[in-house]
């Protein structure tokens, strides 16, 4: 579970720097919008992405969401949940990848029908990586 002020300071600033691990064991980093969602913090991710891939093979991640300069962040550090059309009701999807553009950007979408075709079409899944371990300045 996150706590409040964790969840209040990722709903407003979408900044994150993902950790996964390569099959090698060597870090992996990627830089990438997200926001706070059921449990943890969430973002979406194209089917041909390393970081995915690495997610599917060991779900174990670190997650810093940062201010833009840097203070002040927290990190969150556990496993990721991966949502995609091929493990998740599709009705429930659907809602799970509007839900994750919402708390990612902290707006709606002016054409629902466009995002969820481009999800589709990018074959997107959406990350959930729930925290075993929260640190930083605002934790």
């Amino acid at each position: 579970m996150l706590p409040e002020k964790v969840k209040d300071f990722a709903a407003q600033t979408h900044r994150g720097v993902l950790t996964t691990f390569r099959r090698n064991g060597a870090a992996q980093m990627s830089i990438l919008s997200c926001g706070p969602y059921r449990d943890g913090i969430a973002f979406t991710v194209t089917e041909s992405r390393v970081k995915l891939k690495n997610l599917r093979r060991d779900p174990r991640c670190t997650l810093m969401v940062s201010a833009e300069n840097w203070r002040p962040f927290v990190v969150l550090e556990g496993r990721a949940t991966i949502l995609s059309a091929d493990n998740t009701d599709p009705e429930e999807f659907k809602t799970a990848l509007r839900d994750a553009y919402r708390t990612c950007s902290g707006e709606e979408h002016s054409n629902w029908e466009e995002y969820d075709q481009a999800m589709r079409d990018d074959r997107r899944s959406v990350i959930i990586v729930v925290p075993d371990h929260i640190y930083g300045t605002v934790a």
